[in-house]
């Protein structure tokens, strides 16, 4: 068994030069978000779900991004809106967001 069910990845890889970036998009604030809503929703931890910070993933342009594992689904959203969705939908009930999912 897997040490957590479910694993998101948030991009929040922050560029200093001006270039479109997901920190600059929202990228850790919905990671924030997301951490405050697993353990409230009391899904944290092992045999659960993780949360991450992660770097560049190199979709700035689709960004910000996730990808959650083990399925291997990537994510662009705009706000906590959007990630709340997510978490509904993927991390609960096991069903893709199709409006939000990007090509893997």
């Amino acid at each position: 068994m897997a040490y957590y069910k479910t694993h998101l990845f948030v991009c929040t890889n922050q560029r200093d030069d001006g270039r479109q970036c997901c920190s600059a998009s929202g990228g850790s604030s919905v990671r924030d978000y997301l951490k405050r809503r697993i353990k409230e929703l009391g899904l944290a931890g092992p045999g659960g779900t993780r949360v991450n910070a992660a770097g560049c993933f190199g979709r700035c342009g689709e960004g910000p991004v996730m990808v959650i594992y083990p399925e291997a689904v990537w994510y662009s959203f705009a706000n906590e809106d959007d990630a709340e969705e997510i978490l509904q939908e993927h991390v609960i009930h096991g069903r893709v967001v199709e409006r939000l999912k990007l090509p893997g």
